[in-house]
């Protein structure tokens, strides 16, 4: 009798475990799961860092995985996180719609899911989203030019050429839209000239955000349409990594006056160009602030609560609308640049050297 009940007492015992393990709805057990696109740009290894950081600061233990823009690998390292007891998923995909099948299993894991920064699309499961205001991005990217070139009070017109980033990244198009919302009003009264013709999100998408393919496009547009000194006045792309291979672009190819060219993550090679007069403006995201509010949120999952939100109208995953925190995000040009990185603790004097 006595062993009959000891076997008992162990197999409830492992049960419960499981139960732990598997993150069930009580979330009692203390590790989140956090899956990092790639570590290819320099923002998403800050955002990881600064989210693991302040996690285990919060008393969390922290699984961060990069999965270097393949889905396949990003895919399986949620499942590991899954299977090995995570109680909670921050998730920042690298395909907004490739992740229903594994996140079905957190699901039936009793496993919450916070979207980080991407929204995951055409999955019930995700529970919370928390970014960056990403069409006021884009407004800033396209008020920016639009401010800088006067185009309310000048003559004109002013040549600019458009490029955004990876067309499974559901943020590329709130971002390529704020801007155009600011932009396609000139271009249609025709102050603003897009020689090459290429005014569509997916003309102007750029696979993975890569800086080689935004410069192969513009080393194109350059040779078709302003190879005879013809004048570029704007370059409105939509972060860092694309402005960075434009950038490259104008400097192997272009003779003209040098454009404005926008940008967003501040990245350091980024910022430096900046510093030297090849880029105008980089948006800046302060990660730090986004992965505070994704631990509020967290913590406020973990002991039973709703997570801080405040935006329940705009994002639709296609399951319907997800409760979100937007994050304010601000321009950083060479007039403000050392109060908000340097002055802030972002970045040192000496990195940008």
């Amino acid at each position: 009798m006595r062993k009959r009940i000891l076997s008992m007492v162990l197999a409830t015992f492992m049960v419960a475990s499981l139960l732990v393990g598997c993150g069930g709805g009580a979330g009692s057990a203390n590790k989140v799961g956090v899956a990092m696109p790639t570590k290819d740009l320099q923002r998403w290894n800050q955002d990881g860092a600064n989210m693991k950081e302040k996690l285990e600061a919060a008393g969390y233990t922290v699984d961060l995985q990069y999965a270097s823009n393949d889905i396949a690998t990003q895919v399986s390292q949620i499942e590991n996180m899954i299977n090995s007891g995570c109680s909670m998923l921050v998730i920042a995909s690298i395909d907004g719609d490739s992740l229903g099948t594994v996140l079905e299993l957190a699901k039936e894991s009793g496993i919450p899911v916070i979207a980080y920064d991407r929204l995951i699309m055409n999955s019930d499961a995700v529970s919370y989203y928390a970014t960056f205001d990403n069409y006021m991005v884009g407004t800033l990217q396209g008020q920016y030019i639009k401010d800088t070139l006067d185009l309310d009070n000048a003559e004109g017109p002013f040549n600019i050429e458009l490029t955004t980033g990876d067309p499974g990244d559901n943020n590329a198009r709130f971002f390529f839209g704020g801007a155009m919302d600011v932009l396609q009003p000139y271009i249609d009264s025709g102050k603003l000239v897009v020689k090459s013709g290429q005014t569509t999100f997916e003309e102007v998408a750029t696979a993975n955000w890569a800086t080689d393919a935004a410069q192969a496009r513009m080393d194109a547009i350059i040779a078709a349409n302003y190879s005879d000194g013809t004048t570029l006045h704007a370059c409105m792309c939509s972060n860092d990594s694309t402005a960075l291979g434009v950038a490259n672009s104008l400097e192997a190819n272009y003779t003209g006056e040098w454009p404005i060219i926008t940008g967003q993550d501040c990245d350091i090679a980024s910022v430096k160009n900046i510093l030297a007069g090849k880029q105008s403006m980089s948006i800046f995201k302060d990660t730090r602030t986004l992965a505070s509010k994704v631990v509020e949120m967290v913590d406020a999952i973990m002991k039973g609560g709703e997570a801080p939100v405040n935006d329940t109208k705009t994002y639709d995953n296609g399951t319907g609308i997800i409760p979100s925190f937007l994050c304010e995000p601000v321009f950083a040009d060479i007039n403000n640049y050392k109060e908000l990185l340097i002055d802030s603790g972002y970045y040192t004097e000496d990195q940008l050297q």
